[in-house]
């Protein structure tokens, strides 16, 4: 049965991993996935209750622990109610099936006969005497997980479906939650000198200087190519780390351009070529119409900056980061440090922002190396807002080129995406990529690059097949071999330019045809539940009374699946266009199959349409000299509170539908719907991210 069980339990058999009723009468729950602003723990936590048929109360959930916790790898690509969700849930029904069966063996009877009421078993609605506690020690916990037990009906649902309240806002509101305000005994801070690019040597520090500069004590800790100045006083080691780049002196330092940082430069460099989906014919019949679109590099921009802390104590290194997945993060410090896995432990604790991989696991690593020259300390490294502008790897520039050939009544008869990125998932806890890495005395070679299959949801390709019912389809991968800056993971991947191109396109070919672009999408599709969503967000944003456009005003509409087999999401936007584009007002329509927990799905929802709105509208990394140059808020804007549309949030009910992720399934149909809101508002289209002031002249100047 191993097959069908998530991968979550295939690595963690062990009941005993996941679940214990403890001495106190409460239930540690341990799950390998993280939180980082999704709501993720309350939604586990659900399922757990509802399955033992405990009170959500009586819960205690452990999480992102190499040392208490399952190893489910990243918090990712939306999985996590999915992968550990169905986890949790098969895990959490045999336990109850387990111990029913002892109990009922002992009782005499059937195990149906006997129900749970908050932990504590009935036999006729008369309580046996007997509770889930009396089974702590029970060697079922010792057994290996089989999957074979039947979860409830979702019809008998009483926890799961239900609003609850995080659990983790009170202590985020109050500040008390985030690693930035871990204290340890001990504790030494420490900022770094970043090493400008990889490869480079450096040459010199005028230290005297420095120390000058910082007005107080610390200690410079060099191992090969890195320099970090600790002591006990953070100011001191900020003035420190301020003052050094003018000080130090580095050979071989890159230089880039500007014309580096649009999508169009990968174009013209070495790629690695994939094809996906239909072969190209031969010869076609028909017209060709095509469009480009783009999307620079762009930053995680997180609230606060990474920060990690770690401590080398006999012989053990232990780190505490707000990391996506402490398991490979672990791994990974071990492997380049020189220790056994089992003398490194990693905790996962709370960061300010992420959606992709930012600097936190690049944070604990810093961390760590300092602390093995330094041991018996545990060493804080918090990075500046400049160094995590500057040095966390940022989601690709990506290029999309349509071609569509059409028939004489305009529908689309063949479908070309051709894509051209560098790699949206160079993850640093992979292949060499950790920044410090590349600074010490024996770097790793530079990281080849790499993207994910298509079974796994595509990474330059990710949203790239469309779902319209046309006769043949395919995508071209031009991954690019070498990019200016580092890149990984930033959320939806390819998604959202994808999505950007191929909703817009959409656009454009009704356009071309005269024809509704609600009534062309509807046309060309059979799906049921995308159809649904389409007519609803449709009606609720009135789209009968949309005019003619091109008098500032803007209504917009786009749709997808994210990765072609997660939730579904339908947007509209309403827009004003003076010299800049706002927001207005905008619709969401989602289909995530069985929600755990309504509230925070809408949270997801509305969450992912803001973060997508600062990104078509404001969001690009500038290239020059040895790197980036946009290192603070003025320079990498961001969507204001004050900007934020009004948001209007429809969840289907669905719940005897497989859950399905949905943390980034409206990134890529809100920017397509600002896309072709501004068509509409302007009467011109812009193709390129963002659709800054100068964009918006420039399209209307022609």
């Amino acid at each position: 049965m191993s097959e069908t069980l998530p991968l979550s339990i295939i690595n963690n058999r062990r009941m005993s991993k996941w679940v214990r009723f403890q001495s106190d009468r409460t239930v540690r729950l341990s799950v390998g996935k993280v939180e980082i602003g999704q709501g993720v723990l309350t939604a586990l936590t659900q399922i757990a209750a509802e399955e033992l048929d405990v009170a959500i109360d009586r819960f205690a959930i452990v999480s992102g622990d190499t040392r208490d916790a399952p190893d489910e790898g990243s918090t990712s690509s939306s999985q996590s109610i999915e992968m550990s969700g169905r986890s949790v849930r098969l895990v959490t029904a045999e336990l109850r099936a387990r111990i029913i069966d002892r109990l009922a063996r002992r009782l005499n009877c059937s195990p149906s006969d006997i129900a749970v009421d908050d932990g504590a078993f009935l036999l006729d609605d008369e309580p046996t005497g007997h509770d889930y506690w009396n089974f702590a020690g029970d060697p079922d916990f010792a057994d290996d997980i089989t999957g074979t037990a039947r979860p409830k009906d979702p019809a008998a649902y009483k926890i799961v479906g239900q609003p609850v309240p995080r659990k983790d806002l009170e202590a985020k509101v109050s500040g008390a939650a985030f690693i930035h305000d871990i204290a340890r005994p001990g504790m030494l801070h420490a900022r770094t000198l970043r090493q400008p690019a990889r490869g480079a040597k450096l040459t010199s520090l005028d230290e005297a200087a420095v120390r000058r500069a910082a007005r107080g004590n610390f200690r410079v800790v060099c191992v090969g190519d890195f320099v970090a100045f600790v002591g006990d006083d953070e100011t001191v080691v900020q003035r420190a780390a301020v003052a050094a780049p003018a000080h130090a002196r580095w050979d071989n330092v890159r230089q880039l351009t500007p014309s580096q940082q649009e999508a169009a430069w990968y174009a013209t460099q070495p790629s690695d070529d994939r094809f996906v989906g239909d072969p190209v014919p031969e010869a076609i019949a028909g017209e060709v119409v095509t469009a480009t679109y783009s999307r620079p590099f762009v930053a995680h921009a997180a609230m606060a900056p990474s920060c990690g802390l770690a401590e080398y104590r006999d012989g053990h290194l232990q780190v505490w980061s707000h990391t996506q997945g402490v398991y490979p993060l672990r791994n990974t410090l071990a492997d380049i440090l020189g220790l056994s896995r089992e003398q490194v432990t990693v905790r996962h604790a709370h960061g300010a922002g992420c959606y992709g991989h930012n600097g936190a696991d690049d944070a604990a690593f810093d961390a760590a190396v300092i602390a093995m020259q330094l041991p018996g300390h545990c060493i804080r490294v918090q990075w500046r807002r400049e160094e995590e502008f500057g040095f966390e790897p940022v989601g690709t520039a990506h290029m999309t080129r349509i071609k569509a050939v059409l028939d004489a009544a305009g529908k689309p008869i063949d479908w070309t995406c051709e894509v051209w990125a560098g790699s949206h998932v160079q993850r640093p806890v992979y292949g060499g990529n950790m920044l410090t890495h590349e600074a010490l005395p024996t770097p790793p070679p530079a990281p080849k690059p790499n993207d994910p299959p298509e079974a796994a949801g595509g990474g330059g390709t990710r949203n790239g097949t469309p779902l319209y019912d046309f006769p043949a389809k395919r995508i071209i991968h031009h991954l690019a071999l070498a990019t200016p800056v580092r890149t990984s993971s930033l959320r939806g991947l390819g998604a959202l330019p994808n999505v950007f191109a191929l909703e817009c396109f959409v656009d454009e070919l009704a356009e071309k045809a005269g024809v509704d672009p609600v009534a062309w999408r509807l046309s060309h599709l059979s799906d049921p539940r995308a159809r649904w969503l389409i007519e609803n967000v449709t009606d609720r944003c009135d789209w009968a009374s949309r005019g003619a456009g091109g008098d500032g005003k803007g209504l917009g509409i786009a749709w997808a699946r994210y990765k072609n087999k997660a939730a579904y999401a339908a947007v509209a936007v309403e827009v004003e266009v003076d010299q800049e584009v706002h927001v207005r007002r905008a619709w969401i329509a989602a289909d995530a199959g069985l929600v755990i927990n309504p509230d925070g799905a809408a949270n997801q929802l509305e969450g992912g349409l803001i973060h997508a709105v600062s990104m078509t509208l404001k969001e690009q990394v500038k290239l020059d000299g040895d790197g980036i140059t946009s290192l603070d808020w003025e320079t990498y804007p961001i969507l204001k509170f004050s900007e934020v549309p009004e948001i209007s949030t429809v969840i289907i009910h669905a719940p005897n539908e497989p859950t399905l992720g949905m943390g980034e399934c409206t990134f890529g149909p809100t920017a397509a719907a600002i896309g072709n809101a501004v068509k509409h508002a302007l009467g011109v289209r812009i193709r390129d991210m963002p659709l800054t002031r100068e964009r918006i002249a420039a399209a209307i100047m022609g």
